[in-house]
């Protein structure tokens, strides 16, 4: 029951600090869009891609990027399913 509760542990750890990279990549996203609307909004209006400005570009790219690392959280996340089951299905049967 000890493993399953260190494996257990160690998958919530993996998973805080997967969370916590993603969420420092996406806020450093952020922040540019951020100092760039506050220091130099003239770039904004830059055209770079099909005739749209960088603030377009920019914004949709950050909810793409959102969306993404969404995906990449899900897909690498994992699971305490099997511990927990393990550490579940043995104390069902020492109550009994």
């Amino acid at each position: 029951m000890e493993n399953s509760d260190s494996a257990s542990m160690r998958n919530r750890r993996y998973n805080i600090r997967l969370g916590l990279y993603l969420f420092a990549i996406y806020t450093a996203l952020y922040v540019g869009f951020v100092l760039i609307n506050a220091f130099a909004p003239d770039v904004m209006d830059t055209i770079v891609l099909a005739g749209l400005n960088l603030a377009i570009v920019y914004g949709f790219s950050l909810i793409i990027a959102a969306l993404v690392m969404a995906l990449i959280y899900g897909a690498m996340c994992r699971s305490e399913g099997s511990s927990t089951e393990n550490g579940d299905s043995a104390n069902e049967g020492a109550a009994k």
